[in-house]
């Protein structure tokens, strides 16, 4: 079986439409976000009602969880908490209903896809963890493999039952070690964070045992146009350069 995964879409449609066409080219059984599919971009709805047209689980990202519950807008920064109140608006009630309707965590086909960090957190980061937290939910957790955004970077971290490595998860192809188990940082669709500005998933290859990073190319101009035409700050328009 072969697993589309994609996380932090970020209300950018443009890379989103790009990523299903990649994604159709590629052949995949499903598809499957880790959340964070709204917020910072210019249009929140149109990325959600393809979700739900296409039948696409997702998990609750941090920026779902101050939409489903106010409390957590204080976790973020004054800029980010403004976008996040003008996604309010852009979204209908359709929506809204649809992420207020998300889980922390979903456990499909031997793998388990949270936002932020293994069980079930939207919020906290890979890097926040000790290295001995990191290895009792390595030992707690019982899939196998466990995806993650958050970061919109990409990264993968390996345990043998005694040793964690963790390195950069590179472009291209990635065999999996039989004995270990792994959280696997997939990157960003909508904002990513490293040193290119295309669009980024991975396809999980259960019966290769193979994680495929997909580098995916989008008009990031038209983009940036659309959030400051739609009056979000300018710096999450910048930052995708």
């Amino acid at each position: 079986m072969k697993l589309a995964i994609i996380s932090d879409i970020h209300g950018n449609y443009d890379a989103f439409q790009e990523v299903l066409t990649d994604i159709d080219r590629c052949k995949v059984d499903q598809i499957i976000s880790l959340g964070d599919n709204i917020g910072y971009g210019p249009e929140p709805d149109r990325v959600v009602q393809k979700l739900i047209e296409l039948d696409i689980p997702s998990v609750l990202g941090n920026h779902e969880l101050a939409l489903k519950n106010e409390k957590f807008l204080n976790w973020f920064n004054p800029v980010a908490r403004k976008s996040l109140l003008k996604t309010r608006d852009l979204l209908s009630d359709s929506s809204i209903a649809f992420v207020k309707s998300l889980k922390s965590y979903l456990s499909i086909d031997g793998c388990r896809c949270v936002h932020g960090f293994p069980p079930d957190s939207p919020l906290i980061y890979m890097f926040q963890p000790s290295e001995k937290r990191k290895k009792k939910v390595f030992d707690e957790i019982g899939e196998r493999i466990c995806f993650i955004g958050h970061t919109h970077t990409l990264e993968i971290m390996g345990y043998d039952g005694e040793r964690i490595e963790s390195g950069d998860l590179p472009k291209g192809l990635t065999r999996l070690e039989p004995e270990k188990k792994y959280i696997v940082n997939i990157g960003s669709v909508g904002q990513p964070r490293d040193d290119s500005n295309e669009a980024k998933y991975v396809i999980w290859d259960t019966s290769a045992d193979t994680i495929e990073v997909r580098f995916v190319p989008y008009e990031v101009a038209v983009v940036v146009r659309k959030i400051k035409d739609a009056g979000l700050p300018e710096e999450h328009a910048d930052r995708l350069w």
